[in-house]
């Protein structure tokens, strides 16, 4: 089923009042995203002490150490700003920016609520959905390579240089992986506007309706369920790699690489990699809540106004999985490079693409001869990938022996 889910607050053409909203959007919307990595940051480093049973910050900000975020971005910003020597000044300023950029631009296709009405005008609660958000979602997904790469390349020295080569190949190889995990959503919801993805999500399905005394409580049917599991945890795989972060944190090894692709940058231009860092973890994992949790579906259990529910849905179910980051952080060691290039290309894009073929049969009309034709042939293609590579590796292997 295909659903439409236009901003309405275009239906009647474009005026003054229509413009304002979507400046206010705009700005709430950078406010939310910048309040949530300031709130991210300290809540990484306080879960991950109470995890290892360390104190953790506890100056600024009183005993928690609330606003320790803060007062480190007002030092990065005050300290002295460096540009090397060899560094291509164009391109050394200009690569935190890209980015810094897609992340937020990211964000902005994300549904965080229902609709809420302003001055006789009715929006929703996201600041842009587009039609092909999916498609949009993708390509600030690539452009955020380029800020990385050409970090390490501008800043004329090798042991940045190093570290944008091994951080690029990273997250080209796990960037099909998280795409193939995204068509299979986009397979079952028929739409590419990501409020459309929400909006099936919340539709009849596996989920029913639960009774509880007088209160009749429908059960939304996430893709998580009805898409088996298994895009999901490629999704969380491969977004964990494409965003550095541990174990995949290869970019940094500081045994290394001493800093990776930034170890030239300093002060604010450092900050903006920081801040990336932490607002594509954020982005991410509301995307993910987005394409597999149903977004801000949710019951409405009338103790609160009703817009404000989609909200408290959304923002719990964001808190799992920025919780499941630090998680990962806090217990997994850091992979070899091998390690994560076998996980990357001989598990979870072969993986993707079966399961994708299969999704696509279950859609498909005649699903009784397309069901076991795509399992026959992903199956095939899998143990076909398993075994080329297998024979490339004992190749390499007997050359390095040699």
């Amino acid at each position: 089923m295909n659903f439409v889910a236009l901003d309405p607050l275009f239906n009647h053409g474009l005026d003054l009042g229509v413009v304002l909203i979507v400046i206010v959007k705009t700005v709430v919307t950078f406010a939310v995203l910048m309040i949530a990595v300031l709130f991210m940051v300290w809540y990484e480093r306080k879960l991950v002490s109470d995890l290892q049973n360390r104190i953790g910050p506890a100056r600024a900000g009183g005993r928690f150490g609330i606003l320790q975020s803060l007062a480190d971005g007002i030092k990065l910003f005050f300290k002295e700003d460096l540009l090397p020597d060899r560094a291509d000044k164009r391109v050394f300023r200009l690569a935190p920016y890209l980015s810094a950029v897609p992340a937020f631009l990211s964000f902005a296709i994300v549904p965080v609520g229902g609709s809420i009405t302003i001055a006789h005008h009715t929006t929703y609660l996201q600041l842009a959905d587009p039609p092909v958000g999916i498609l949009f979602l993708l390509a600030m997904s690539g452009i955020s390579v380029y800020g990385v790469m050409l970090a390490g390349w501008s800043s004329g020295s090798k042991y940045p240089l190093l570290g944008s080569v091994r951080a690029s190949a990273q997250m080209v190889s796990y960037e099909a992986a998280l795409g193939l995990s995204i068509a299979t959503v986009v397979v079952l919801a028929g739409t590419l506007s990501t409020r459309g993805i929400a909006l099936n999500q919340a539709g009849d399905g596996p989920g029913g309706i639960i009774a509880i005394g007088a209160f009749h409580i429908a059960v939304p049917a996430w893709n998580l369920v009805r898409l088996g599991v298994v895009p999901f945890v490629i999704f969380l795989i491969a977004a964990t790699a494409e965003l550095n972060r541990p174990p995949f944190d290869l970019v940094e090894a500081e045994q290394e690489l001493v800093g990776g692709f930034h170890t030239e940058y300093s002060s604010i231009r450092f900050a903006l990699f920081f801040l990336a860092e932490f607002m594509n973890t954020v982005t991410m994992s509301a995307v993910v809540v987005t394409l597999f949790l149903g977004g801000p579906s949710g019951p409405i259990l009338g103790v609160l106004p009703d817009w404000l529910w989609p909200i408290i849905w959304f923002v719990a179910k964001l808190m799992v999985f920025l919780s499941v980051q630090v998680w990962f952080r806090a217990t997994l060691p850091r992979l070899r490079y091998d390690q994560l290039m076998d996980i990357g290309w001989k598990v979870l894009i072969p993986l993707a693409l079966f399961w994708l073929l299969v999704i696509a049969a279950v859609r498909s009309e005649s699903t009784r001869v397309a069901i076991p034709a795509a399992i026959g042939g992903g199956a095939l293609l899998f143990v076909l990938l398993q075994r080329s590579m297998a024979v490339g590796r004992a190749r390499i292997e007997e050359r390095v022996g040699q």
